[in-house]
């Protein structure tokens, strides 16, 4: 099949010929900016005001969990609270705690952590990777509640993570400590094991598990990290082991006040310039795609064809969330990794995410392909957007035809109506 793809096709080409793409505007939109400056001081602030970490005693051996790509400042965030650990004569270590990311090894979690600054240089404290969990009990379901080998052994384990709606299911806690609790200490075994329940029912999987961890685990406190609409921190809170279930639920509230959406809610072609899983877990945010991996979860957006032009170079390729889209090109197809993709896939159930969808040769056919197949008896007319990926939204490309509506919105429009352009081997040029 890929040689295929490799070679350029007459037969595609003819087919796409005639389909006109429309005039663009760029479009700024505006989004809520404050965020934290000094990410250390504020980390030592709200830590240093627990009682938790007062009671700290020297010689205890803590463990702190090291979390996945995208978050905001992540290394300083885990390095300070290491030294603040350090202060207290205790002996911190870190653990990866991201279930099944990274090929489901322990290097290749490691290497996760080197990608975001997070190394034993770095931090100045060992890190112990391991897939290695200990059976600490189970859930009414009866399956297994497990948890990393080294979290388990140590005198106390302090949580990392940021508060998010997550990308594939929605509910009391998604994205946060409770899952990094359940899923993230429980490694690839935890992950697959709750997994099997379907996302329809994650989040009371995670409310449960989380709970039960603090009830028999040595959890100490947790950092929850928030965001602004443009994914950098906008506060920092420290929060005892026992607060974090209710804590966690208003965070989780709050998170989605604060997400970032495009104005618009409906589109008839939807090209996104690059996803990754350091842009988001699935590659590209369902809530700004409006595609879900799933049929039981649905957002405010509604995308009628969806183009994927590229995968980060972070990302390793792992192109998780390439199944959620209409159409993807052949650059993007050639940098897809199975080992790093599929591990990912068949321990959340997720196998829609990662099928292969129809591979075009260039950006240029691939929107053509996205605006050919939109169902639409007038091609001119086609509402179409533009984006560079689904965290960097301030910016984008929109059909000239959704200009008032983006005015009405008070999104700001730059300039006017231009051709989409592309390089001569068909790539994209637009300037975000």
């Amino acid at each position: 099949m890929s040689d295929s793809i490799m070679k350029p096709s007459a037969k595609i080409s003819r087919l796409l010929q005639g389909i006109p793409l429309p005039k663009v505007v760029k479009a700024h939109q505006q989004f809520e900016n404050g965020s934290v400056g000094n990410i250390e001081a504020e980390v030592r602030r709200a830590v240093s005001e627990l009682p938790q970490y007062q009671e700290i005693r020297a010689g205890m051996s803590i463990a702190v969990t090291g979390g996945s790509r995208g978050i905001d400042r992540i290394a300083a965030v885990t390095k300070t609270v290491c030294a603040m650990l350090k202060e207290k004569g205790a002996a911190p270590f870190i653990i990866p705690a991201m279930g099944s990311h990274g090929g489901a090894t322990a290097a290749g979690q490691l290497h996760i952590l080197e990608t975001i600054g997070i190394t034993e240089e770095s931090m100045g404290v060992p890190i112990r990777s391991s897939m290695e969990t200990v059976n600490i009990g189970a859930l009414s379901n009866g399956l297994p509640l497990c948890i990393d080998r080294y979290a388990h052994e140590a005198d106390g384990i302090v949580l990392i993570n940021r508060v998010k709606p997550h990308t594939s299911f929605k509910g009391k806690y998604e994205s946060g400590l409770m899952k990094m609790m359940a899923i993230g200490l429980g490694k690839q075994e935890g992950a697959q094991n709750y997994h099997r329940c379907g996302f329809k029912n994650m989040s009371q999987i995670i409310e449960e598990a989380g709970n039960l961890v603090l009830s028999r685990e040595k959890v100490l406190f947790g950092a929850a990290l928030t965001e602004n609409p443009h994914s950098k921190i906008n506060g920092v809170h420290a929060i005892a082991a026992a607060d974090i279930p209710a804590k966690e639920a208003e965070l989780l509230r709050f998170a989605y006040k604060n997400l970032a959406l495009p104005f618009f809610r409906t589109v008839d072609v939807m090209a996104v310039e690059e996803i990754g899983k350091n842009i988001s877990g699935t590659g590209h945010d369902p809530n700004v795609t409006g595609r879900f991996n799933n049929e039981h979860f649905h957002g405010e957006v509604t995308t009628g064809r969806l183009a994927l032009l590229r995968l980060t170079e972070v990302s390793g390729g792992n192109a998780n969330g390439i199944g959620m889209a209409d159409f993807i090109t052949k650059e993007l197809f050639e940098k897809i990794d199975i080992e790093q993709t599929y591990p990912n896939a068949l321990t959340s159930t997720a196998s829609p995410a990662v099928k292969i969808p129809m591979v075009l040769p260039t950006d240029k056919e691939a929107l053509l392909a996205a605006v050919k197949t939109a169902c639409l008896p007038d091609f001119t007319k086609v509402r179409l957007a533009i984006l560079k990926n689904t965290k960097e939204l301030e910016t984008i490309y929109i059909s000239e035809n959704m200009a008032a509506e983006a005015a009405l919105a008070n999104v700001q429009i730059e300039g006017e109506p231009q051709e989409i352009t592309f390089s001569e081997e068909g790539r994209l040029t637009l300037s975000f």
